[in-house]
């Protein structure tokens, strides 16, 4: 669906200008955290890192698994697929920009205003608007029912993990998916009445993304690096999957990977601005509030359920700290 729409959007007038705004950006927006932010956060949940996803994933494959190869290929498919997904995007928008006589930057946005309002508006201009509005919302679909696989699943292992006396049985397990997929129908009703969008761009900005996400990387990397111990990482990798990793991972685990996620979540917190829906409507005080909510909400979660373990764990504070590492 993307070649089709790709192959499409290269045909149209005015492509080649929206293609040179892809790939000749502003140098001087490098400048500005809220661009680190995006890209930090865009990374982070196309490839499911800080998230559990790839460690509830990677539960179900075997010992020796080629987990090092995996994330290689992993990290090149899915630069590859974005790096096009950009020309698709960006020939439209060219496109669009002509149509309107209007410079592109007048019709290029982020967030759901492309998906939902620019991009439809610009297939809106095309010969057979309908049949590219299908395909269009047809590949949105199926990006949407993708993740919602990934993460559902993620989920579900998690507590059936956490909780395996309760859900070994398989059909335990399934009445659990279900009772979380009927949970997040539910909430995701509020997203298709018609400030759903407000709602929407709520739950995108501050649930589980940006400055959420760089906190759970910190975290994870001194975790990884200092606590739990770069070289025994390196060496259980080694115990799987027969070889050492390139050396300069090991770095990565210990110094580059928490510098640069601390320094853009610093600069982050000291340039913050509000939330504003289509770079234009602010959100009321209680529309923040709720935001925050949502950050303490998956933020929060993990701290007070550490120390719900260690409290539970008998034995002294050390004792309980080591059997959980």
């Amino acid at each position: 669906m993307l070649i089709v729409l790709l192959v499409r959007g290269l045909t149209l007038p005015g492509a080649k200008n929206g293609i040179a705004f892809y790939l000749y950006p502003d140098p001087y927006r490098l400048t500005d955290p809220e661009v680190w932010l995006d890209a930090g956060s865009q990374i982070f949940y196309s490839y499911g890192v800080c998230t559990g996803v790839l460690t509830s994933l990677g539960s179900y494959n075997k010992y020796n698994n080629n987990c090092y190869r995996d994330c290689v290929y992993l990290c090149l498919l899915n630069s590859f697929t974005s790096f096009v997904a950009g020309f698709a995007i960006f020939s439209v928008l060219g496109f669009m920009a002509k149509e309107q006589n209007v410079d592109i930057s007048m019709v290029a946005e982020s967030g759901p205003g492309l998906a939902f309002i620019t991009y439809p508006r610009a297939v809106a201009l095309m010969p057979l608007p309908q049949l590219w509005a299908v395909f269009f919302f047809i590949m949105l679909i199926f990006l949407g029912l993708d993740s919602e696989f990934v993460y559902q699943e993620s989920l579900v292992t998690t507590i059936s993990d956490m909780y395996p006396s309760s859900f070994q049985n398989n059909c335990c397990r399934k009445l659990l998916l279900l009772a979380i997929c009927a949970g997040s129908y539910l909430i995701g009703l509020l997203m298709v009445t018609e400030g759903g969008l407000y709602i929407f761009q709520l739950f995108d900005y501050y649930a589980c993304s940006g400055m959420t996400l760089l906190l759970f990387a910190i975290l994870q990397s001194v975790c990884i690096g200092w606590v739990y111990g770069a070289d025994r990482h390196y060496d259980n990798i080694k115990d799987m999957i027969g070889y050492r990793p390139w050396p300069f991972m090991k770095y990565c685990w210990q110094y580059l990977t928490p510098a640069i996620c601390t320094c853009t979540f610093i600069f982050s917190v000291v340039k913050y601005t509000p939330l504003k829906f289509n770079n234009t409507y602010e959100y009321p005080w209680w529309g923040y509030t709720i935001g925050g909510f949502l950050t303490l909400s998956s933020t929060l979660i993990v701290p007070l359920w550490m120390l719900y373990a260690v409290l539970a764990t008998p034995g002294t504070l050390r004792q309980a700290l080591n059997s959980k590492l």
